[in-house]
Formats: structure tokens, sequence, C-alpha cells
């Protein structure tokens, strides 16, 4: 075997037994440093003539000096110490435990007569090599763990770090600590003070905007952004500064987990298209959804979709009395009664598979369960299917909402929601304008039932949902296709998932909710070019429009920009900072007596009439709208959460 390695290997060894006998081996050490150090202050005292001091009262002195050490180190709790973590605090209780044990010797050589004396300034000197002889020892426990254990371990990925503040300097320390496979090999930083600066002897390179040239000049295989207040204005700068190299990046979130002194390894992770959003996320406290929901029956419509499975999780954790699943998808919605099982296994979960175009399965759902809440999250929401299934989409969205609110209400609950899109303002397709006609349906029962509070909450195109645009990008990465967007200005306003739960839970919870549409503050609007080309650079590649990203053109129904309210509303601020009320047109939740009969009557040709007068530019544009389509009650096309 290599020398080298087996050296290595007896190294490795040796720090495996102190490890595992920490205390015999801490109190061996402490014996042998008090005998040294003694040994040491003694020869300094005598101008290192030994014969001056060394006999029986010398020997004393050791055997003494060693006990008071391992007493006083294990008053002080030294033995158990992880020396390879020793930080300030440790070092001062060292300090501590070596002034004490020097003190009580000084005081038991000088004062106890059968004790041999010892001179002042040899106990002065023993202190001062006692204390640099332990601190040393830790020091050197360090870097042979550092070199040994960290340093020989396999695939280490050079990293440049971004950042030279607080996360980055804890991030650097804990690769040199532990065995993630990372090395740093330089920092980043835009405060041109630091430039130069060694942060645990790894070198501030230079600002942001050279993350190229420095990234290829110290050979780096990953770039980890340490700068956890990033914004997604700063996040976007770095990322288009790394476009050339071609480089995996990831991100250290929470500026909490830092403040606290606990940024770690563990909590990086790659970078995502929603980080770079253009606005912070929202995230709205929830304090009152447990008193509001403890105790009570909550059902939610389209709980197997995106939204509705959002929000059943939201609400399972808050201690309702019983949580009703509705949704006709049986697949999704089983795993999501598995899930909710595990999340709260108190809790009583009912699955009910049906769809909520079924009025008498939905009356017998209200009638056996008699839910305080309804989320109706139920809705088909893909715009370009729509436009082809317009007679589905009347059924589900509208005809569906009026059987959902009406028999809710009149079953006895006391909230009713409607999970809308910012498609419902001026609509220009099938989707939207039936998604208009269901928030006018739903404002309209508040006079017919005033001891429920309805309401709609209206907000954008969701992330990461069946059908969203970014899982649709991901796929095209995945398959080295071109990503496609329809037009090079086109915008949408996005948030999260877990947004847009919090959204409809904290407007039902608002005390002027009632009788009203609500939607969120979602800052300003994202060109889906601007997300293509995130995409494509967090994925390592250089955008190239034209190549791996085309443009296709506006689809039948599509809008090249979205609105969150029309000009002819009013949007009023609440008590909630980031939730808005809409005061709707006037007339808007009078519903003319033909398409209130329809309604009561179910009659899908009578809704879709009503349709085609109302929005006859839509109507006029969409395909087959008059074509026979089979009205069922059950219809079998899969029904998912309105997100845009």
């Amino acid at each position: 075997m290599d020398p080298t390695a087996l050296a290595g290997l007896a190294g490795q060894e040796g720090l495996r037994f102190a490890r595992c006998h920490r205390r015999l081996v801490a109190s061996v050490i402490f014996g042998v440093l008090a005998t040294g150090s003694l040994t040491l202050a003694y020869l300094a005292r005598f101008e290192f003539e030994s014969a001056a001091f060394v006999g029986w009262g010398f020997g004393q002195a050791v055997v003494l000096l060693i006990c008071i050490r391992l007493g006083v180190n294990h008053v002080f709790r030294l033995g158990i110490s992880r020396w390879r973590f020793a930080g300030t605090h440790d070092f001062l209780r060292l300090l501590s435990a070596t002034t004490v044990g020097s003190g009580l010797f000084l005081t038991l050589t000088w004062w106890v007569a059968w004790l041999p004396s010892v001179p002042r300034s040899v106990i002065l000197l023993e202190w001062v090599f006692s204390a640099y002889a332990t601190g040393g020892v830790w020091v050197m426990y360090r870097l042979a763990y550092e070199f040994l254990v960290v340093g020989q371990a396999a695939d280490r990925r050079r990293v440049l770090v971004i950042g030279a503040g607080e996360a980055g300097q804890l991030l650097v320390r804990q690769m040199f600590r532990s065995r993630t496979g990372y090395m740093p090999v330089a920092i980043v930083d835009d405060d041109p003070l630091k430039w130069g600066t060694l942060v645990h002897g790894i070198e501030v390179a230079g600002a942001t905007k050279d993350i190229a040239e420095i990234a290829r000049a110290y050979a780096a295989d990953e770039i980890l952004i340490g700068i956890p207040s990033a914004g997604a204005e700063e996040l976007r700068r770095i990322v288009e500064s790394c476009e050339s190299v071609i480089l995996p990046m990831k991100i250290l979130p929470g500026i909490c987990e830092v403040l606290g002194g606990h940024a770690s390894l563990n909590q990086i992770r790659d970078i995502q298209v929603e980080d770079l959003l253009g606005r912070d996320p929202v995230r709205l406290e929830l304090p009152e959804l447990a008193q509001a929901v403890g105790g009570t029956t909550v059902l939610v419509t389209g709980a197997a979709g995106s939204i509705g499975s959002e929000l059943a999780r939201h609400i399972a954790v808050n201690s309702p009395g019983c949580l009703v699943l509705y949704d006709q998808a049986e697949t999704p919605l089983y795993y999501l009664e598995l899930e909710l099982r595990e999340l709260a296994p108190r809790l009583e979960i009912v699955p009910v598979v049906a769809s909520i175009t079924d009025a008498d399965a939905f009356e017998r759902t209200i009638d056996r369960h008699h839910p305080k809440m309804v989320l109706h999250a139920a809705a088909y929401k893909h715009v370009p299917m729509m436009e082809h299934n317009a007679r589905s989409a009347v059924l589900t969205n509208v005809v569906g909402t009026h059987i959902v609110g009406s028999l809710a209400a009149a079953g006895g609950a006391q909230t009713v929601v409607l999970v809308s899109t910012d498609k419902s303002v001026s609509p220009s397709n099938i989707m939207g304008a039936t998604k208009q006609l269901a928030e006018r349906v739903i404002l309209s029962l508040q006079a017919r039932y005033p001891n429920t509070a309805f309401g709609a909450v209206r907000f954008g195109n969701v992330l990461g949902s069946n059908g969203s645009v970014i899982p649709l990008f991901r796929k095209q990465l995945e398959r080295g296709e071109p990503l496609t967007v329809t037009h090079e200005e086109a915008t949408r306003y996005f948030m999260t998932i877990p947004e847009a739960a919090q959204l409809i839970l904290k407007a039902s919870l608002l005390r002027s909710f009632q009788g009203h549409v609500a939607m969120l503050d979602m800052g300003e609007p994202v060109r889906i070019l601007d997300l293509a080309r995130d995409l494509i650079r967090l994925s390592g590649q250089p955008f190239r429009l034209g190549e791996n990203v085309l443009v296709t053109g506006l689809r039948p129904g599509e809008k090249l920009h979205e609105e969150l309210s029309a000009p002819e509303e009013t949007v009023h601020e609440t008590e909630e900072e980031r939730v808005c009320l809409v005061e709707t047109r006037a007339g808007f939740s009078d519903l003319p007596y033909e398409l209130r009969a329809a309604l009561e009557s179910a009659d899908v040709s009578g809704v879709l009439d009503f349709l085609i007068a109302a929005f006859p530019d839509v109507a006029g544009r969409s395909e087959g709208l008059r074509v026979a389509e089979p009205v069922m009650s059950d219809p079998v096309e899969s029904v998912q959460e309105a997100s845009g």
C-alpha cells in the first residue's frame, strides 16, 4: 500500500478511536499537557537546568497538578466538547477552567504545609503554556479531521460561493467541516471592501458581474448563492451573469435560519423559477383558521387538483371535525386521502367520488355531513380546450357552481367560497366567460341565502398546477425540445400553489368578504418569455431566441395581457395588507330571469344561449359552439381546480 494512503488510513483509525473513547482520550491528553506545561515552566524558570528542580517535590507537584486539571476540566465539561467544532465559547470555557485550576494549584502549594512549594512564576508560566497547549490540541484535531476525513472525500465538487456575508462564511466553514462533497474555491461579493480578503482561507475574488471569468479561473464545478436575503431582481441578475458559464446553481433559502446561526449545507437547493418571479412570496398568517374550522365540517370540491389538495392540507392541520374531499378523479383522490391520513391521523376524512354537476350526489353529501364551510375549487380551466368544448365548460363552471352554492347554503353552510381566475375579467375566451358567470352566480345567491357568506377569490396563473406553463416548459427541457412561447410580449400574473391556498383561506375569514370578490396584490405581471429565458439559464444553457425558445403565436381565446380587475370595477383595501376586495359593476350579481330559470332547471342549453348573447365576440369565435354535445349529469372529463 502507498505510504501516504497507509498514513491516511492510520490517521482515520486514530480519529475513530478518539471519538469512541472521548473521555478517556481527553483525560490522557489533559494529563500529558499538564505534565508538559509544568515541566516547560520549570525549565523556563531555571534556564533549562533540569537538575535545579527535578526531584521528589517536582513529582508531587506534577501529580497534584494533573489531579487539579482533570477535576476542573471535568467540572467545566471540557472532556466532552466536540473539539472539531470548538468556537469562541469553548475557548472562553478553556480559559476559565485553566485560570481556576492554576488558582487552585497556587492556593494549595502555598498554603498547605505538607505540599511542595512551587514558585509563582512557574505557576504563571504553566497557566500560559497549558491554555495555549490545550487550544492548540483542539485546533490540530480539527485540522487533522478536515484533512484526513473531509479532505480525502472522493468526488468533491469545486464550489464558487456568492456572498461573503454571514451566510456565506457559515457555508464555507461547514464545507471544511463536513463530508458533503463540496470544496469552496472562491467567493464573490459586490462589496469592494471585501475584495482580496480571506474568509476561512478562501479569497473573495471579485464582484458578481465577474462570475463567469472567476468561475473559469478557479475551475468551479458549481455555483452556490449564499445570500438568503437576495430578492428576485438580484437573483435574476446573478443568473444572467452565469449564463455563459453553464454551471449548475444552488441557493440557500431562509434568512431566519441564517440570523439564528443555522445556515446549513442541508438547506441548499436548486434555484427554482419561482425565486425569480419579481416579487416577494406572499405569506399570510392564518391564526384564526383553527378557530374558524375547529370541530366543524369542511367540504372541498375539486379536492384532488393542485389548489384543492393544498386547501385540504391547510384545513387538515387546523383540527376540523370532518374534512369532505369531493372530486370525480378517483386515483388522485385516493392518494390525497392517504397523504392527509398521515398528516392528520385523528381527523375524520370522507372522500366522495362524484361530479359537482350531479345534483343528487352533491345534495346527499350535504345532507349527510352538513358542512359549515364549502371551498369550491372544481372547474374546467384549460383555455384552448374549452374553446372547443363550450357546453362542458358551461355545465361544469356555471351550472355546477349554482348547484354547489345553492345546495350548500340550503344545507346550512355558513361560508361558500368560489375559486375564480383573472381570466374572468373582460373575458376573451369561453373559460373566462364561464368563470365570470360563475362569479355572478355565486354573488347572486347572497340575497337568496343571507345567512350564508358567499364570495369569490380571483387570482392569476398558478405555478406548478396541472396544465400550467412551468410544467410544460420543464417537460420540453427534459425532452430536449425548444420552449414554446405564444408571444414575445405576453404577460401573466403568477403565484405559487401555497400562496393561492393561503389567499383563498385568508379571504374567507375577512369580515368584509361576504358578497364580494377578493383578489391578491400580485405585484407586476411577468413576461412569459422571461420565464422561458430564466428556465433555460437555470438548466445551464445559453438563451437563444429562435433556437431553444420558439414564438408560436397566440392561441384561440388567449389575451396578450391579463387583468385582475376591469376598468369599471373599484378595488378597496382590507384589514389584510395583501388582500383587496373588488367592487363589481352595478347589476353584476343581478341575474336575468332567463339565466336564473336555466340554472334552476340545470338547462345547459339555456345557459349557453345566455352566454352567446352576453359575450358575442367570445361565442362567435368558439368552434362548434352550437354543435350538439352529449349532455350528461356526470361528465367523464376530469374536473380540476381553476388556476388560469
